[in-house]
């Protein structure tokens, strides 16, 4: 609700830029306090600064709660309309307005300035990536920079748990939301090629069918071996022509001295040390490899509270997923008490004391 000023709850939205290149910050005040800033760069290519501010409040607010106040950071012409339309979209009440003094025009211009500082970052970030981007087209002898590169690495422990990671960049950086892990299934243990032709094969099923974009630059993280195997998926799908490389790490195995083989070409290209391009090579695998460890420590922390859990008499999967669940992992069922425990569904008072037996020998 709206009270005295200094001590109210709002949402402050502020804009700059031109078309197609906006930042949106938006600040969360409760209690007269903030809370924070968060900043957005919305997809308005034609759209005017007021238009693009309107359109990116509503989408806002279709996943979020409102307060009872929204404040903007410049007038809109649109803002009766905004405020009816979000009454009806929040069925309740609220104030759609521009502040032009106390503090509540103070919290506008500190959201203005943080959009600001965001976009004058982006813009530094897109300088570097484009600086690296090119310089990778040199290397690589590519027609022009690429504008979508994706990377794929494997992760396994003695061969079990297999996870396959595909991380995306663009101009902008990580493109993260279309990161992607595969459990790899059905292949023999520690068969990296077989792991990599399944996740090739996963992917690009959904690429043919026009569901993903097919990137400029196909990254492996390897060799000849690896690239030979993904050219014959490649193909198999229509993608024989894609830039596809194998970073292999140098003689020394240090950053920097990384050699990428390119299909189809006779020598392995090796990038200046520290170079643009070797600097982009790098970041790219790290992450690769970064994603795929991550998602199979996963997939092995889960294995590992399931396979204790498989031993006890009467707990199938469904009651033993019901307990990891409910309790948020296997420590917290071995905190867990006999009455604790026939609180899950499923579990009675003889299968809650034999778990518990299980779980505490001797006690």
């Amino acid at each position: 609700m709206v009270t005295a000023e200094g001590a109210r709850d709002a949402d402050v939205f502020a804009i700059v830029g031109d078309a197609g290149e906006y930042s949106v910050s938006v600040m969360l005040v409760r209690g007269g306090r903030n809370l924070g800033t968060n900043s957005y760069f919305p997809r308005a290519v034609l759209a005017e600064p007021h238009e693009a501010l309107t359109s990116f409040v509503m989408q806002y607010y279709a996943n979020a709660e409102a307060p009872a106040e929204v404040l903007l950071g410049s007038r809109v012409e649109e803002a009766p309309a905004l405020e009816a339309a979000l009454r009806e979209q929040l069925g309740r009440s609220l104030e759609v307005r521009c502040p032009a003094r106390g503090i509540a025009a103070r919290w506008v211009e500190l959201t203005r300035e943080n959009a600001a500082q965001a976009l004058r970052m982006r813009f530094a970030r897109r300088a570097g990536m484009d600086e690296m981007l090119a310089d990778l087209a040199r290397e690589l002898d590519l027609p022009e920079p690429p504008q979508r590169l994706e990377c794929y690495d494997i992760s396994h422990t003695g061969g079990e748990g297999t996870v396959a990671s595909c991380v995306v960049f663009g101009p902008d950086g990580p493109l993260k939301k279309e990161y992607r892990r595969f459990n790899i299934r059905g292949v023999t243990p520690g068969d990296d090629y077989a792991a990599l032709r399944q996740a090739l094969e996963r992917r690009y099923r959904h690429v043919r069918d026009g569901e993903v974009p097919a990137p400029d630059v196909l990254l492996i993280d390897g060799g000849v071996g690896q690239i030979s195997e993904v050219h014959e998926v490649l193909e198999g799908f229509g993608f024989a022509d894609l830039a596809l490389v194998g970073v292999a790490k140098g003689p020394d195995r240090r950053p920097g001295q990384e050699r990428l083989f390119i299909y189809g070409a006779q020598t392995p290209v090796t990038p200046a040390p520290n170079g643009p391009a070797s600097r982009l090579i790098q970041r790219i695998r790290d992450e690769a490899h970064r994603f795929a460890i991550t998602g199979h420590r996963r997939k092995r922390a889960r294995r590992y509270n399931e396979s204790v859990l498989e031993v006890v008499p009467g707990l199938g999967p469904a009651k033993r997923r019901a307990l990891l669940k409910h309790f948020g992992g296997l420590q917290g069922v071995m905190r867990a008490g006999v009455g604790d425990l026939t609180q899950v569904s499923g579990i009675g008072a003889a299968l809650a004391r034999t778990l518990y037996d299980h779980l505490h020998p001797g006690s």
